[in-house]
């Protein structure tokens, strides 16, 4: 969008014959005006990624763009986004350059619209499994607090779990676990990022 004066000049007038009689005019020139008045539509959408929750940040700076004249190019494009934790956020384009051939700026030239992409962060796998024990009666209860796990993200560690199980008699019962607390590096709860399996013994 924007305008520019068209300039006539250097007339040049013949008679029937051919000849030059431009000398034979007093010239007035009058600029006309050159008027771009729409601008050309663009559409740059920020590129999508998933991942399994691994502790660390899921970015994606990457993008799609539709609608650029021939010759144009898109110099820079702010990618906004981040998702460290299970869940989604928005992948958000902004602030666009668009140069021409001679590397001039012609953003002005777009209306440019924005779409945003998806980050997403997946629970992780993770089985919690109550130890088994056994020993002889000896009229006391049997209780078994311990446990194994399979691997968590880097960084993250298991603050806290509830085991619950008691054998007196002669017998056998489970050994039950539930309620585990996990934290990261940072003392953030991320127990939520994990899809958690528990494993009687």
């Amino acid at each position: 969008v924007g305008s520019s004066d068209n300039v006539p000049s250097a007339a040049k007038i013949v008679n029937a014959d051919g000849e030059d009689v431009t000398a034979s005019y007093d010239i007035t020139y009058a600029n006309g005006q050159l008027v771009v008045t729409v601008n050309k539509a663009a559409i740059i959408t920020a590129d999508s990624d998933t991942k399994v929750y691994d502790g660390t940040p899921l970015t994606k700076g990457t993008y799609a763009v539709a609608g650029l004249q021939t010759g144009h190019t898109i110099e820079s494009v702010t990618i906004t986004g981040s998702q460290t934790v299970a869940g989604t956020s928005n992948n958000v384009p902004s602030a666009a350059v668009i140069k021409n051939a001679s590397n001039e700026d012609v953003t002005a030239s777009y209306t440019i619209k924005y779409v945003n992409g998806t980050l997403e962060v997946t629970q992780k796998p993770l089985t919690i499994t109550a130890d088994g024990d056994t020993k002889t009666y000896d009229g006391t209860a049997l209780t078994k607090n311990s446990y194994t796990n399979t691997a968590l993200a880097t960084g993250d560690a298991i603050e806290s779990i509830t085991i619950t199980g008691s054998q007196t008699v002669a017998g056998s019962s489970n050994n039950v676990p539930s309620a585990a607390v996990i934290k990261n590096g940072s003392n953030e709860n991320v127990t939520a990022s994990y899809n958690i399996t528990y494993t009687n013994g």
